[in-house]
């Protein structure tokens, strides 16, 4: 094993266990901002990945895309929702945990066949071509340029429609809105005072 073998070990190692562990904080922690933001943690160790297995083109769609776009997006939903409400608990809490767990390890034993069962090529020869952001960014703008902008504008309605859901609550109703302007331009009035007749006529005279 040579330098550079070694340094895609370690780095891999290092990436792999950054991921694992950003991963269990997603689902470990009970604070929602924590997890979101252990969520980029994942999504950058992902295209660390990426890198190494020299797919520039993925690990920079995962850092501007995963990062840069759906995880800010999810902190601010996060932000702009701003529930301060504890979960309430369900009765039948326990049996969808264990329902969870069952699936979840029945994924990871089929995963983890797949990837035993697999034959790997290893190749340490690299194969000489154009790059791939080349060929990708010429098929988004010549072949695939009507889904991806449809795709670009379904996303900003989703956004839009998700602050307006996020913002609804604190929408004043017409009638409340109406009282509390009317409440604003109308001066109290003053009270007129009373004046009898017999004072009135002790200062005619």
């Amino acid at each position: 094993m040579n330098l550079a073998e070694g340094v895609q070990v370690v780095s891999f190692g290092i990436l792999g266990v950054m991921m694992l562990g950003a991963a269990l904080g997603v689902v470990l922690f009970s604070n929602i901002v924590y997890s979101a933001f252990l969520l980029g943690g994942v999504f950058i160790s992902m295209s660390g990945l990426y890198l190494l297995l020299n797919g520039d083109f993925v690990a920079a769609a995962q850092i501007l895309i995963y990062v840069g776009a759906i995880n800010v997006l999810i902190l601010f939903a996060i932000m702009l929702v701003n529930k301060r409400q504890d979960f309430s608990p369900l009765p039948s809490a326990g049996l969808r945990k264990i329902l969870t767990g069952v699936v979840s390890i029945g994924l990871f034993a089929l995963l983890s066949t797949m990837v035993l069962a697999t034959p790997w090529a290893y190749t340490t020869s690299p194969v000489a071509g154009e790059s791939s952001i080349v060929l990708i960014g010429e098929h988004f703008f010549t072949d695939f340029l009507l889904p991806f902008e449809l795709a670009s504008i379904l996303l900003l309605m989703a956004m839009v429609g998700a602050i307006i859901l996020a913002r609804r609550e604190y929408l004043p109703d017409d009638s409340a809105s109406s009282q509390l302007q009317q409440s604003i331009l109308t001066l109290p009035e003053r009270p007129r005072e009373l004046v009898s007749t017999s004072s009135n006529a002790g200062t005619e005279d």
